[in-house]
């Protein structure tokens, strides 16, 4: 079990896994027992940004249409689209080389949205049991954890956690921030 944090929380990737090259990022969540008469889908994706907080293109937006990220190497590769949420542990997962990433590339946003949530009438009030998690490749290790707690119940686009570059290291930092507009919401904070 790796360390587990709280909201808000940073920490260096070198101090708690020196050596640190390739990581898994599972996002896992449940839906509460209700009768909405629809199915939930739930969707991560990951914008790849450069140091203006903004995607450097398109192709830095990695998600179930665009699943390998543009360099030669794909250092970031959307693994599968879970429908339904189903079963236990990682419901989506995301293979991140940490050394292959491009220099230009400052941060890695970890999000979860709901496909089509207005035209559904649901939010992450529905959902429990939200995290992410890092996992060493190498040992199959789970290294950070990030459990949500708070209730979202308006929300339908969260901010799951971040990966960035600090003083030539990467960090991971538990966000946890929800917006309304879904997708969209996010798409508009992130693109130039």
């Amino acid at each position: 079990m790796g360390i587990s944090l709280a909201k808000g929380q940073r920490v260096s990737l070198e101090k708690v896994a020196p050596g640190l090259e390739a990581v898994l990022v599972g996002l896992g969540w449940d839906i509460n027992v209700t009768d909405s008469g629809v199915d939930f889908d739930l969707d991560t994706s990951v914008f790849m940004l450069g140091s203006n907080e903004k995607i450097l293109s398109e192709k830095h937006f990695i998600f179930y249409n665009n699943p390998k990220s543009p360099d030669q190497s794909a250092s970031v590769e959307y693994m599968g689209d879970n429908r339904t949420g189903a079963g236990e542990g990682d419901d989506e997962m995301v293979a991140v080389n940490l050394t292959k990433i491009p220099s230009d590339v400052q941060k890695l946003v970890f999000t979860v949205t709901i496909h089509e949530a207005d035209q559904r009438g649901q939010n992450f009030g529905q959902v429990q049991n939200a995290f992410v998690r890092l996992i060493d490749v190498k040992t199959k290790n789970e290294v950070l954890r990030y459990d949500l707690a708070e209730d979202y119940s308006i929300e339908t686009a969260l901010i799951m956690a971040e990966l960035y570059r600090k003083d030539g290291t990467w960090r991971m930092s538990a966000i946890g921030s929800g917006y309304q507009g879904g997708l969209q919401a996010l798409l508009n904070r992130y693109q130039s």
